[in-house]
């Protein structure tokens, strides 16, 4: 087993702030260490958000030590108030336990559940919050903590005071559910260290302190950095929303080319947080990435790696290929097969068309890939128009069956980055 996993966290940048270092430095040296990451299951998928702190479990795992995955069942119906301006919409039991399961599968691309001594568990907090009644809980957690305690945390102060961003009860109590959630997990599996992001300092050390009061133990805590684009924006936010893990929310296409867009100022610290390759590895890539930053070699190598964890290696080099063939690269129409035909399709302008054998300029026009016949004869004229690669050039072409792609499609090319997919309905 690794002795420097807090080495490795805090060289890959999963570390910004971390609770008493020197002991927690002792504490991975002494053996194997539990350490856990919670979410609340507000959606039935995991989105780029959640990447950091799971990929802080993954190398804990690979370093030889326990990840705890936490489901929040119980505390998503509350809400955790922490960088919030409003209440949120609180979530019945049945809809987060259908959240529960649909992010199970995500999270065994990240940590292995059958790997011995330091299998990753996962747990759902309602299975001891819902067991508890509301006299145990103000006796064993409430009364260890002061009003005055709990008003000082960031993110109620500045929900106070302003009446349309009070405050309820109930959120204003959600740091004492996570604090005790770290107590009940410390009693139960042995675990000294909670790890989240930036945002979840405050709760982490609610628990910390329960676990000090009540059983007089020392535990610890980490947070991960808040990763903000060169805008100011939060990372993993685009014009569509979230980018998410599931296939159907964020396609692998679209999840690939989100990190061969990422900017080049943040691509060596994306490469260490977000893959497995050694810093040897990374920095080798950084060099060549230097030499002719405008191929982006380290953002599709980035993209490559991660769109391969999260859907496969398939997967990832179908969106690979989608991506070199929208963005300029060379292809043989036999390699357009009706998999990557379905990939173009849903990421381009799609028409179905009747019968393909027709003057190609009134497929064209039929299709709303020009505006009119004179306009697609003087696209064709001035060489811009290709169809499966290949460029036309007779105004007067016919297309015929022959053309089809794979399941009658058709892939059109017009000028240097108008793409269009056809395919027949007969």
């Amino acid at each position: 087993m690794a002795l420097d996993a807090l080495k490795v966290l805090r060289d890959r940048g999963y570390i910004d702030w971390c609770s008493h270092p020197e002991e927690l430095e002792d504490l991975f040296r002494e053996g194997r260490v539990t350490a856990y990451v919670g979410f609340d299951p507000t959606a039935d998928s995991l989105h780029v958000g959640h990447l950091i702190p799971l990929m802080g479990l993954a190398w804990l795992q690979k370093l030889g030590h326990r990840p705890v995955v936490l489901a929040g069942g119980g505390t998503g119906m509350i809400g955790d108030p922490s960088g919030k301006s409003k209440e949120r919409n609180l979530l019945s039991i049945e809809q987060i336990r259908k959240n529960v399961e649909a992010v199970k599968k995500q999270l065994s691309h990240f940590v292995s559940f059958d790997s011995g001594d330091s299998s990753a568990l996962l747990v759902n907090n309602y299975d001891w919050l819902n067991s508890m009644t509301f006299l145990e809980f103000l006796r064993d957690v409430g009364k260890h903590f002061t009003v005055n305690y709990m008003i000082a945390k960031e993110h109620v102060k500045s929900r106070l005071g302003d009446q349309e961003k009070s405050i309820s009860f109930t959120e204003f109590s959600y740091t004492l559910l996570q604090a005790y959630d770290f107590l009940h997990l410390y009693r139960t599996y042995g675990c000294k260290l909670q790890m989240g992001g930036n945002d979840q300092q405050g709760n982490i050390v609610s628990g910390i302190d329960l676990i000090r009061k009540t059983d007089g133990a020392q535990v610890y805590g980490g947070t991960n950095p808040l990763l903000l684009t060169s805008s100011g924006t939060k990372f993993g936010k685009t014009e569509g929303g979230a980018v998410w893990l599931d296939r159907e929310k964020t396609s692998p296409y679209r999840f690939y080319q989100f990190w061969v867009n990422s900017e080049d100022e943040a691509a060596e610290k994306l490469l260490k947080l977000f893959t497995f390759l050694s810093l040897e590895q990374i920095s080798e890539i950084m060099r060549v990435h230097s030499v002719a930053p405008e191929k982006r070699e380290a953002q599709k190598t980035l993209a490559m790696e991660l769109t391969s964890l999260v859907h496969g290696r398939d997967s990832a080099e179908t969106a690979r290929r989608a991506s070199e063939i929208l963005f300029g690269g060379a292809f043989d129409p036999v390699e357009l097969s009706s998999e990557m035909m379905k990939v173009l399709a849903s990421e381009v302008p799609y028409s179905e068309v009747g019968d393909i054998s027709s003057p190609l300029i009134d497929i064209m026009v039929d299709s709303k890939v020009s505006s009119s016949k004179g306009e697609a004869r003087r696209l064709i004229k001035g060489g811009g128009v290709s169809v499966n690669g290949n460029r036309i050039s007779d105004e007067r072409m016919e297309l015929d069956g022959s053309w089809l792609l794979q399941e009658g499609y058709l892939f059109l090319k017009v000028g240097k980055k108008k793409f269009f997919v056809l395919k027949t309905v007969n």
